[in-house]
């Protein structure tokens, strides 16, 4: 039996100055965590309990499809920079030398390492499909670590991977995992959404997040109530209410627009809408230059969106086949538009007219790496009658058309999707809210079997590549996300399966036999019918311990006092306050009944 008097539970009256969200606030002021640096905490007793209750949930449904490893978190070099990620990781990775001067790295994830072992051992088709997960630390060097244990800097992660010898294979392991994480957040007493996610750095195909919808998110979630659609904003699409174009059929026309250079500016001086306008962004993709060890390559990106619009900085990702880029810098615009910013169009780019030619009375050539992308958000499609940049300082176009004024490289869904617009599946009002992630999946297809050389015979004895799905949970994500969603002024109740006890048994007075005497009964016989029990032998005043309880998570608290010597106790539920007397006798099956209800 756990006795409060004899237990580390340094409780708090007061959050830290630093928390923002509930679940920092309570996570500290309840004695679960407690800081040691910037984005680095400790578990107290507690928080422990808890987070070992998740993970125990998470084993148990995991070890129904798959097999735990362990795996180093220190990583050689060789390993990530055969995946291509010990430079694409960039600032967020941890790195360190050894002795010898080795470069090494503390494990943000585990593909690699995992696609290590399976092109060491995994021989043929007959070892296939595997499914091999670990429960371990993981380390991500945050710029802004906050929210308590939302984004940290050394975390617990799930982590899974299968390896299949084809794609119905896959899916096959992929739809394993998605049910998996079904029954353990549904365990966990969560209420969450199973959302289309952009699978960002570590590539692949397709990938689903679990969310959980709450303000301390730092994710946003489209969604429509109608039909159920879901989507990460990253990846989210909408149907577009027609947009007017302007009348007329002439041909692009300069208009002088001096000193204008926003698109609402522009719009206003012009009396048209912002809809009747295409925002240009310049951009540039960087990547490594692999003849080149040390130095870059660049390539100037053209970015077209509806004037109204904003850019999905993960589309366009996905767009350039995960490749960075970042704002062009003045002299880069000059070289590209000839023009400064503010008045870039799509028409008569100099540099798409004539590459690394000479620009007619122009002497100095334009040296490019390699002659821009034009990439045109779909939304521009069909539309005529435009207007944007004319390459010319104080000078906008009209009468743009596209197709006809100007060819983009490629048509690309590029934009963000805001709320109000209409469901891609039924047409339904779509709504924008934050959310925070606490488990996500992706098919990763052949990206690291492929760049690390891993095979297996198949049936007829030639080499293939097996294929891939990785598949992660945040342990401490699914406590933060429970608080986030249970709490209240005066402290938080978390879902039995994940609370570090079931109940606890409060003695109003440590002092008077017969009620002392009741909670340790009371307590004795419900530990003995299987539950956690904590028993609060303080000597303290009734409402200090009230106030404990009701802050520290626990979903149910039995009150041992004066209604002993009538043979009963009061049994309050901490999520409704609800509270109701109960016979001692037999308050084991009392209690059973109440945790099944």
């Amino acid at each position: 039996m756990h006795r409060w008097s004899q237990l580390f539970i340094p409780t708090l009256r007061e959050a830290p100055a630093d928390a923002e969200v509930a679940s920092h606030k309570f996570l500290v002021r309840s004695g679960y965590i407690r800081q040691l640096g910037a984005g680095i905490y400790s578990y107290l007793f507690m928080g422990q309990r808890s987070i070992l209750k998740i993970t125990d949930v998470v084993r148990e449904e995991m070890n129904k499809i798959g097999q735990e490893f362990l795996l180093p978190a220190l990583n050689p070099r060789e390993l990530w920079e055969q995946s291509g990620r010990w430079q694409v990781m960039g600032d967020n990775m941890f790195r360190l030398k050894d002795r010898k001067g080795a470069d090494l790295c503390l494990g943000m994830t585990h593909e690699e390492v995992m696609t290590d072992i399976a092109r060491k051992e995994l021989r043929s088709y007959k070892q296939l499909p595997q499914i091999w997960y670990q429960i371990q630390n993981k380390f991500r060097d945050e710029a802004r670590p906050k929210s308590g244990l939302i984004r940290v800097r050394q975390f617990t992660m799930k982590d899974s991977y299968s390896f299949d010898i084809d794609q119905a294979g896959l899916d096959v392991s992929y739809q394993k995992h998605y049910d998996a994480y079904r029954r353990i957040f549904d365990r966990c007493g969560l209420k969450y959404a199973v959302v289309e996610a952009h699978s960002g750095a570590m590539g692949g195909s397709a990938s689903h997040e679990f969310m959980c919808m709450t303000d301390a998110g730092e994710d946003m979630v489209v969604s429509c109530e109608k039909c159920g659609y879901a989507a990460n904003l990253e990846k989210a699409t909408s149907k577009l209410a027609p947009a007017q174009d302007l009348p007329g059929d002439g041909e692009p026309e300069e208009v002088h627009t001096p000193g204008m250079k926003t698109i609402e500016d522009v719009a206003n001086f012009l009396g048209v809408s912002p809809t009747q306008k295409i925002k240009t962004l310049a951009l540039m993709q960087v990547e490594p230059d692999k003849k080149n060890p040390g130095q870059v390559k660049t390539r100037p990106v053209i970015v077209l969106l509806r004037g109204d619009h904003t850019l999905n900085e993960a589309k366009l990702t996905s767009a350039l086949d995960g490749k960075e880029f970042r704002p062009m810098h003045e002299e880069e615009i000059q070289r590209v538009f000839m023009s400064p910013a503010g008045y870039l169009g799509p028409v008569k780019v100099p540099a798409l007219a004539a590459g690394a030619q000479h620009l007619g009375s122009v002497t100095q050539a334009i040296i490019l790496e390699a002659l821009p992308l034009m990439l045109a958000d779909t939304a521009l499609k069909g539309r005529k009658n435009l207007v944007t940049g004319a390459n010319r300082e104080n000078y906008h176009l009209k009468n743009v058309t596209p197709l006809r004024d100007f060819h983009p490289t490629e048509w690309v869904d590029l934009r963000n999707v805001a709320a109000g617009e209409g469901c891609p599946n039924c047409g339904g009002v779509l709504v924008v809210g934050r959310a925070m992630e606490i488990g996500h999946i992706f098919k990763l297809g052949y990206k690291y079997t492929k760049s690390m050389g891993a095979t297996v015979l198949d049936k007829d004895g030639k080499e293939v590549m097996p294929i891939m799905g990785c598949y992660g949970i945040g342990v401490e994500r699914i406590l933060t996300a429970a608080i986030e969603q249970n709490n209240d002024a005066d402290g938080f109740w978390l879902p039995p399966q994940i609370a570090p006890f079931d109940v606890v048994v409060t003695s109003t007075n440590v002092k008077d036999a017969a009620i002392m005497g009741a909670s340790e009964e009371i307590a004795q016989k419900l530990e003995g019918a299987g539950f956690s029990v904590l028993l609060d032998d303080r000597d303290e005043r009734a409402g200090v311990k009230f106030k404990d309880a009701d802050l520290v998570g626990i979903p149910y608290r039995i009150n041992v006092g004066k209604k002993v010597t009538e043979g009963k106790v009061e049994v309050v539920s901490r999520s409704t306050r609800k509270s109701e007397d109960a016979n001692i006798p037999g308050i084991e099956t009392t209690f059973t009944q109440l945790m099944r209800s």
